[in-house]
Parts: structure tokens; sequence; C-alpha cells
């Protein structure tokens, strides 16, 4: 499978500008598109997304949205090489009650190999949505969402295999193992492989491949994929979620949806680039590039919260065009970088609404929304 390059992107992703790609528009779960009282005075101000000379429509929405995801692709500067077969080697297979865990290596680049857990329930013979599975920035990497190691609330690996989906929570490329975290000179190696090429591309093109991946397993309905993660892996989902189509459903929690709101301008995502002043980008148009696919941005006053719904707001004229209740929201758990309770269930619900067994069933995930509070 060739590498993406702009012209590929823009091929690629223009049929998801004109069709709705899940059975559901509606935003659940109930609250997520309402504005805070007050938003902080120190947030971007957002240019809009459609032009406001003419009433907007999809015709005109698809010229605006080539010209934004062409700027950015050109501004990341993907490499063009090929993207390896998706074969693998099973280093481990363990059982973890009703689900198998199996831990796979596979390449990235030619010669450039990696790790991921494939998590899948253990009864076989149906068609089930697959999930990636993002890890934070933890020495253990993809041990957190699989379920290895560290806190509960953020396996999400874990639990959405126990829900039914097949899941892969790929290693991000700055581990040069499973256990630590060496982020300035894996992108040193990086760079030296890909001169001019962004820290943000190297995780896109990864974040690519996990779905190449994924989607190579006979269990796992294609048309069904959905992503999300937490911090680190809440940037990297906002980016594959807007140029890979195949990626139906997203959540992102807690990674800074604005350019100045966490660390975006490191060597391993956009560079101090960002910073000089004459940066003209901003990550509402990457919100703009997902619709009308499903998003739910989680925060808790740390990273994201009431300053990020600008983003949100700024994103939901262009969802609108697809349907009057778009599926983009922002939940606010206001209890800082963490995965509280409440926001984890929503992660689970969002992803049953619009991907998984109940997609379509709104009140039955209402009625059990409501049961738990």
């Amino acid at each position: 499978m060739a590498r993406f390059t702009v012209a590929l992107f823009l091929s690629a992703t223009a049929a998801v500008a004109s069709a709705h790609t899940t059975g559901r528009t509606e935003p659940w779960p109930a609250g997520t598109q309402q504005a805070p009282a007050r938003v902080p005075d120190d947030t971007p101000q957002l240019p809009s997304l459609i032009e406001t000379d003419n009433p907007p429509t999809r015709d005109g929405w698809q010229a605006r949205r080539a010209q934004i995801q062409r700027e950015w692709l050109e501004f990341l500067h993907p490499w063009t090489k090929e993207r390896p077969r998706s074969s693998w080697e099973v280093l481990n297979t363990e059982q973890v009650g009703d689900v198998e865990r199996v831990l796979l290596r596979y390449e990235t680049e030619p010669g450039i190999f990696t790790e991921a857990y494939l998590l899948h329930p253990r009864q076989r013979g149906e068609s089930r949505p697959g999930v990636v599975v993002f890890h934070s920035t933890v020495d253990h990497s993809i041990r957190q969402p699989a379920g290895v190691e560290g806190v509960p609330e953020k396996a999400f690996g874990l639990k959405l295999a126990q829900r039914g989906y097949v899941t892969l929570c790929p290693r991000n490329f700055l581990w040069p193992d499973n256990h630590r975290i060496d982020a300035a000179e894996q992108t040193r190696l990086f760079q030296q492989r890909h001169p001019g090429s962004k820290g943000m591309a190297k995780m896109l093109h990864d974040a690519h491949r996990a779905v190449d991946l994924l989607i190579s397993f006979p269990d796992v309905d294609k048309n069904r994929i959905g992503a999300v993660g937490h911090s680190l892996g809440a940037k990297e989902v906002l980016y594959l979620a807007a140029f890979d189509p195949r990626v139906k459903v997203t959540v992102s929690s807690e990674g800074g949806i604005g350019t100045t709101f966490s660390n975006w301008d490191a060597a391993w995502y956009l560079s101090p680039d960002i910073r000089n002043g004459v940066f003209p980008r901003e990550h509402h148009e990457l919100l703009a590039l997902i619709a009308p696919r499903p998003f739910l941005l989680i925060g808790g006053e740390s990273a994201d919260g009431d300053r990020s719904w600008p983003y949100i707001d700024a994103a939901l004229p262009v969802y609108r065009l697809f349907g009057d209740r778009p599926a983009c929201g922002l939940y606010n758990h206001r209890q800082g970088h963490a995965v509280p309770k409440g926001a984890e269930e929503r992660i689970y619900d969002w992803f049953d609404a619009y991907l998984g067994t109940d997609a379509g069933n709104e009140q039955h995930i209402e009625n059990r929304h409501n049961d738990r509070n």
C-alpha cells in the first residue's frame, strides 16, 4: 500500500465530506454542545471556517475543505514512501477473562518495527467494531491501555474489548521499547530519516499503519473503526481522524485542542515553527475536516476545558451542513488531567452510541446513563 501523499490524502478523504458515515447524527450525551457560562479571556479568537458572503453549502465547503487539508499536509510534510504490508509476528498471547490479549510486532516503516497489543473477545465468528487506542505519556506505554500495568481507568483497550470491540494499542515512536520514553533521541533519528517532516507526521503515519493492521483481522468490521486517546494519545487521535476517513468515531481526552494549550511546539509534535508569529493554522480546522463523523472532546480544566469550547463552536457550522443535530461536542469533568469515572463512562457510551451494537438506540443508552446517576 502506497504511503499517502498530499494528493492521495485529498482524494481519499473527499467522499467523507459529502455523506454521513454513521447512522446517527444527534450528539450524545446531552449537554456536550452547551457553551460554558464564561470562556477564559485568553482563549484564542478563531476565524470562521465557512464563507459568510453566501449561504453555506456542502459543495462550497468541499473546496474550502480541500484547501485546509492541503495546507496542513504541506506543513506536516509527510514523506512519500510505501507503507509496509500488514504482516505481524505474535510475541505473546494470554487470556484475561473473556478477552484474549496478544502482543504483536510489526513494521511501521521499511526496517522500522514497533509493538502493539491486540485485544479481542475470545468468542469469535461475528464481525465486530474496532478501535485504535493510543497510550499517554507513561513509561509503560502500550501496557497502559491494554490493562497490563497502570491505573485501571485508562485501560481503554481492555475495557472496550470486554464490551465486544476489537482493539489495537500501538506504541508511539518516542518509546524505543515498551518500558521507557526517549523523545529527543527518537525524534532525532526520525528526522534523520525524513528531513523536514514534523514529528506529528510520523505519529500520523504510524497511526495509519495501526488502522491498516486493525482492519486486516477478519473479525473486524472495517466500516466501524474508532480511535481514542488521552493526553499524548488525544493529540494522535485528533490528527488521525482528520486525515483518515476510515476512522468513523473519535474520543480525544485532555490533549489540548488549541496549539497554545500544551506543548504542541515540541520537536516531536509541530516544532517551534508554530511559535514564529506567522503560523496561520489552528485545530478547529482539523475538527472541521472530521465532520460529519462523531467527535467527542473531553477536558478537565487542565489541557482542555472551558477554553476549548470555541473550537467545538467553530466546527459546528460545518457539521450542520450535514444535519441539524451534529455529533461533535465537549464534555468537561473539571477534575484535572485525569480520567474520572464519569469521563470514562462517556468514552464507552460514545462508542456504543455511534459505533457499537447500540448505534441508533438512543433511548437505551440514555436510560443506562441515567441509571448510573
